[in-house]
């Protein structure tokens, strides 16, 4: 130690405790997802545009191993096992391992829009006991957690960091494989309207 640490009391740097991230850096798996994502028409001008399926599966395989990785994590952690959640982490990582060897075509993930207007869950709503079925970690151990519950049921909640990158890839819940975008249905024909073709476009 320094004169100067002494002197202010601070501690050296190596009587710090080291804090593991909460989850694995995902820089690389959003550079590339850029590659495979052509829903967004200020990056693709060419709205034809598909992904090339070497990107594709780089941003599955990605994503799979940073799952791996919060996986490992979470095993080391004994308070942790008993919540379950690597046995989902487990499936979500097969999914994406499968589709990393044989790439679809297209993405099949959520827009950005969709990521923005998932109903954020108050930090008072929250339990100690409470945690992200994907990293396992308890949501309050984030002095500012950002806590999203899915459409399709009030108890799938998750850590916005965890789950935007599996819905940028897979429209569904990871939980319940419920698909989360909806089709619009076509009205049922009428007699006095059979003449007008159904406009199947968004408003």
């Amino acid at each position: 130690m320094s004169g100067y640490e002494v002197e202010h009391n601070i501690s050296a740097k190596e009587d710090k405790p080291e804090h593991s991230p909460r989850r694995p850096d995902l820089s690389t798996f959003f550079s590339t997802l850029e590659l495979v994502d052509t829903s967004d028409p200020q990056a693709h001008h060419n709205a034809h545009a598909t992904p090339q399926p070497e990107n594709m599966a780089a941003a599955f395989r990605l994503l799979a191993n940073a799952f791996e990785m919060m996986r490992g994590r979470a095993a080391e952690d004994s308070d942790h096992e008993q919540n379950g959640g690597n046995d989902l982490v487990a499936n979500m990582i097969e999914v994406l391992r499968e589709n990393a060897d044989d790439p679809p075509a297209e993405l099949k993930g959520v827009p950005n829009s969709f990521l923005d207007e998932l109903e954020r869950v108050p930090k008072k709503l929250l339990k100690t006991t409470d945690v992200c079925p994907i990293c396992v970690n308890p949501f309050l151990e984030d002095p500012y957690p950002l806590v999203v519950q899915l459409p399709c049921h009030r108890d799938h909640r998750f850590d916005l960091d965890c789950i935007a990158p599996w819905l940028k890839l897979n429209s569904t819940c990871p939980l319940d494989r419920k698909e989360l975008l909806k089709k619009k249905q076509p009205p049922p024909p009428s007699a006095d309207d059979g003449e007008e073709d159904y406009d199947d476009m968004y408003a």
